[in-house]
């Protein structure tokens, strides 16, 4: 695995071992307000990403594209962006950080859409 592929899978794996390491921790301290931040992690971090990864790995002409590229950095922004505005939306000390990780996350799906249906018709 390279490239787009590569980065993808490598922060995917990163996000679920931070996914795992903080479900470990709400677990110790019983604490587990922060849930819907440690899924999303899990979610848009590991599940996507590894999707991500392994669709770049399989179609290696798409991940040479600048759009792979645009899009690893689109997704990687979002989730750094939207974990912690869901913390702060649940700590109710603002909205504006998990709204836009929310759009970017969605605009990552649709560049993903986009790649898909632009390298079948290829």
């Amino acid at each position: 695995m390279r490239g787009v592929s590569f980065w993808f899978m490598a922060l995917a794996a990163l996000s679920a071992t931070i996914g795992m390491a903080w479900g470990i921790q709400m677990s110790a301290s019983g604490d587990h307000s922060l849930a819907p931040a440690h899924a999303h992690l899990n979610l848009i971090g590991w599940v996507t990403m590894a999707l991500f990864a392994v669709y770049y790995h399989l179609v290696p002409a798409v991940a040479e594209t600048i759009l792979a590229k645009i899009h690893l950095a689109v997704t990687v922004l979002a989730v750094v962006v939207m974990v912690p505005g869901i913390v702060q939306a649940l700590r109710e000390t603002g909205e504006t950080l998990a709204k836009l990780g929310s759009v970017l996350a969605i605009l990552s799906m649709l560049i993903f859409l986009y790649t898909v249906v632009r390298s079948r018709a290829a």
